[in-house]
Order: C-alpha cells, then sequence, then structure tokens
C-alpha cells in the first residue's frame, strides 16, 4: 500500500496492532497472519475464521505489542468496525524474544501459512 511506503513500512503496518482497526475499515475480507500462543508445538498453523465470534480465549498473543491481533480483532468488533470476513492464520511461536530471525520451525509454518493462504484466495 502507498501508505506504508510513506510510513516506510513496505509490505505491512508496524507498530501497534490497534491501528488494524483503521485499516480493516471498509474491507470486505481481511486476512492476518500472527504468532499466536496456544500451547500448540512450535510452528503450528492454526486457521480461524474470527467473522461471527470471537477467537478461542485459549488463543492468546504471542508479542511484544501493548494490544494483541486477537484484541485488535475484538476492538473492531465492539466498535461495529469489523470487516465483512476476517480470518486470523496463527503461527504458534516457539520464541517471542525480540530479533530479526525465525526459529526453524516457525520459519517452515510461514511458509505453509502462505501456501494455505494463496490456496484459500485463488
Amino acid at each position: 500500500r502507498a501508505a506504508d511506503r510513506e510510513r516506510g513500512q513496505e509490505g505491512g503496518l508496524g507498530g501497534e496492532p490497534v491501528t488494524l482497526v483503521d485499516a480493516w475499515d471498509g474491507a470486505g475480507s481481511v486476512f492476518v497472519v500472527d504468532a499466536v500462543r496456544s500451547g500448540s508445538p512450535p510452528g503450528t498453523v492454526h486457521r480461524l475464521d474470527a467473522t461471527d465470534e470471537p477467537l478461542p480465549a485459549t488463543l492468546s498473543a504471542a508479542s511484544t505489542h501493548t494490544l494483541g491481533v486477537g484484541e485488535a480483532i475484538e476492538l473492531a468488533r465492539a466498535l461495529g468496525r469489523l470487516p465483512g470476513r476476517i480470518v486470523l492464520y496463527g503461527i504458534e511461536a516457539e520464541s517471542i524474544a525480540a530479533g530479526p530471525d525465525l526459529t526453524p520451525s516457525v520459519a517452515r509454518a510461514v511458509d505453509e501459512a502462505v501456501e494455505r493462504l494463496l490456496e484459500e484466495l485463488a
């Protein structure tokens, strides 16, 4: 998006997930990929449709942000600003330590999530 390039964030919004509520405004369908923690093995890919019901309480954000993606989804729902369809691809985190590198199991899961998302969009 041009606005992302202007903010120097090619390919994503960055910052706090609460900015997603504004980004989703008027969208028909939204797909989100984020790190999660549910107790599943690291690298597990979860697909959850949050359009009609909240995300499971057992699924928590694996984030260093103040507000996680799940909370941003529920904030949008409470404000009546949820997109027509919202699907979360949650990748089970192995570590949420700051740094640029993914663990091998999570890196493989990113590839899997991308493949599944592309199949769903086709």
